[in-house]
C-alpha cells in the first residue's frame, strides 16, 4: 500500500511471477496429496478417474478465464463479492460475503491446514494414526503464523508464495519422474482393465468432481487482489493460462504415478498418499514426501489467507462489514484487522473440523456462488456491451462453465437427497436475515463507532482508498 495525501491506497507489487505464484502456489496445496484416493473411492475406477481430474483442469481453465474477463472490466479486488455488487446487487453480494467469511474461506484454511498436520505429525507416527487433538493443534499453531506472517508483510507472503511454489514444483515433479521410470520398468499392470468398476451415478460423478476440485480450488485467487496486481489486464489472463496449465498437467501425471507405483486398492486404503508413494519408492527416504506435502500446504494456506482476508478487507470498505476490517496497518501498511477475524474464525472452524465433510461442504457452497458470478458476466455481456473490455472471452465459455457449476450444485441433491445439503441452503441464505436490520437499516451505529475507534487505536490502523 501508498501512503498519499489523501490516505492509505493498495500498492502493485505483484508481478507476473508473483501472480502464477499464487494462483498456482494457492492450487497445489494439500488436495493433490489428499485428494486422488477419494477421487478414486467415489467414481469407482482408475480410468474414470484420470478423466475426472482432466475435466476438472478444463473446468478450472475455462472458469479462470470467465474470471480473467471480469477482472479487467470490474478492476477491484474483491472477487465474486464485488462482481456480484455490481452486476446483481447487495443483498446477493453480502449473502456471499457472510457465507465466505463465516464458513468458506475458513473451510478451506481449516480443510488445508488440517491435511498440513496431517503430514507434519506423519513422519513422526509412522504406520500408526496421530491423535486428532495434536493434528487440530498442530493445524491451529500453522494458521496463526500464517496470520502473523501476512499481517507483517505483503512482500513476505509472496516471498513465502514464490518459494513454497518452488518446493511443491519439485515434490510434484519427483512424484513425476519417479512414476515414469516404474513405467520403463514394465510396471503398468495396474492400468488393465482401466474402466471397470465405474461408479456412473450422478451423485457419485458429482461427489467426484467436489474432490477433484478441491484439489483445483484457488484457480480465482488472483481476482482477490486485483488491485495489487501489476498491469491487470495483461498479467491477469496470462498469469491464469500459465498457472492453470501446469497445474493441470502436474495432476495428471502425478495421479499416473500414483497408480503406477500402487494397485486402486492401495491408493483407496491409504491416508496419506504421497507418503505411501515416496515409502515404496524411496524407501528411507519417504519422509521427504511427508515434508513436500506439508510444506505445500503451507503454502497453500498463505494464499488463502492472503486472498480471503481481501475479500473481508473489501467487504467492509463497502459499508457490508464493519469499518474496522476495512482498514490497514499505518506503518505495515497490510489489511491486519481483517485478516486477524479471518484467522479467529478459522480457528473457531478447526474445533469440530473433518477434512471429507468440509471439503463437501465447501465445494456446494462455492459452486452455488460461482454460478451466480457467471451469470453476471453473461449479464455484462449482453445488456453492457459498450463497457471497455482490454481482455474478452466467447459467450459461449461462461454458459458452459454455468452449466457445469449448476450441475455441480443439483447433481449431488437430486441424485443422493442429504439433509446437510437443506443446512448449507438455510444458512446461505440466512445471511438475508443478518442484511435487513444490520446492514439496510444500520442498527446499533453507536456502539459500532466506539468499537471502531477503540480497535482502531489499539490496532494502528486507518482508512484505506480504492486503487483503481
Amino acid at each position: 500500500m501508498e501512503k498519499g495525501a489523501q490516505g492509505l491506497n493498495l500498492k502493485r507489487e505483484v508481478g507476473i511471477v508473483g501472480a502464477v505464484s499464487f494462483i498456482a502456489g494457492t492450487m497445489m496445496g494439500s488436495g493433490i496429496f489428499i485428494s486422488p484416493q477419494y477421487v478414486l473411492a467415489t467414481i469407482g475406477s482408475p480410468g474414470a478417474s484420470m478423466i475426472i481430474w482432466a475435466c476438472s483442469g478444463l473446468l478450472a481453465m475455462l472458469g479462470g478465464l470467465c474470471y480473467a474477463e471480469l477482472g479487467t472490466v470490474i478492476s477491484e479486488s474483491g472477487g465474486e463479492y464485488i462482481y456480484m455488487l455490481r452486476t446483481v446487487g447487495k443483498g446477493v453480494a453480502f449473502m456471499f460475503v457472510f457465507s465466505f467469511v463465516m464458513v468458506m474461506r475458513p473451510a478451506s484454511a481449516t480443510g488445508i491446514a488440517l491435511s498440513c498436520a496431517e503430514y507434519v505429525v506423519a513422519v513422526f507416527y509412522d504406520g500408526c494414526t496421530p491423535p486428532q487433538v495434536l493434528v487440530k493443534c498442530v493445524a491451529a499453531v500453522t494458521i496463526i503464523v500464517l496470520a502473523i506472517v501476512n499481517c507483517l508483510s505483503v512482500r513476505l507472503a509472496t516471498a513465502i508464495q514464490v518459494g513454497s511454489m518452488v518446493v511443491k514444483v519439485l515434490a510434484l515433479a519427483v512424484i513425476v519422474l519417479g512414476g515414469v521410470v516404474m513405467l520403463f520398468q514394465g510396471n503398468t499392470q495396474n492400468f488393465d482393465g482401466s474402466f471397470e468398476g465405474t461408479n456412473v451415478g450422478v451423485n457419485s460423478i458429482g461427489v467426484a468432481f467436489y474432490q477433484c476440485l478441491w484439489s483445483y480450488d484457488g484457480w480465482n485467487t488472483l481476482n482477490y487482489l486485483t488491485e495489487e496486481l501489476k498491469h491487470p489486464e495483461v498479467n491477469l489472463p496470462r498469469a491464469v493460462v500459465i498457472a492453470i496449465s501446469l497445474v493441470t498437467g502436474l495432476y495428471l501425471l502425478v495421479n499416473v504415478s500414483y497408480l503406477t507405483v500402487m494397485t486402486p486398492k492401495e491408493l483407496m486404503s491409504s491416508s496419506a498418499v504421497a507418503v505411501t508413494w515416496g515409502n515404496k519408492v524411496l524407501g528411507s527416504w519417504g519422509w521427504i514426501m511427508s515434508v513436500a506435502a506439508a510444506l505445500s500446504a503451507f503454502g497453500s494456506l498463505n494464499g488463502t489467507f492472503f486472498s480471503g482476508g481481501r475479500v473481508c478487507f473489501v467487504a467492509a470498505r463497502e459499508g457490508h462489514m464493519p469499518d474496522i476490517l476495512s482498514m490497514a496497518h499505518v506503518h505495515r501498511l497490510t489489511p491486519s484487522p481483517a485478516l486477524i477475524f479471518t484467522t479467529i474464525v478459522s480457528l473457531v472452524v478447526l474445533i469440530p473440523g473433518d477434512f471429507q465433510s468440509i471439503v463437501n461442504f465447501f465445494s456446494f457452497t462455492a459452486w452455488f456462488f460461482y454460478a451466480i458470478t457467471l451469470s453476471g458476466l453473461l449479464y455484462l455481456k449482453i445488456k453492457k456491451p459498450e463497457l471497455p473490455r482490454p481482455y474478452s472471452v466467447p459467450i459461449i465459455l461462461p454458459i458452459l462453465v454455468l452449466i457445469a457449476a449448476v450441475f455441480l450444485v443439483l447433481a449431488p441433491i437430486i441424485d443422493s437427497p442429504q439433509i446437510e445439503y437443506l443446512y448449507v441452503t438455510l444458512f446461505i441464505f440466512s445471511g438475508i436475515l443478518v442484511y435487513i436490520p444490520i446492514i439496510h437499516y444500520k442498527l446499533c451505529p453507536g456502539l459500532l463507532t466506539r468499537l471502531t475507534v477503540l480497535l482502531q487505536l489499539f490496532l494502528e490502523v486507518a482508512p484505506v482508498e480504492k486503487n483503481l
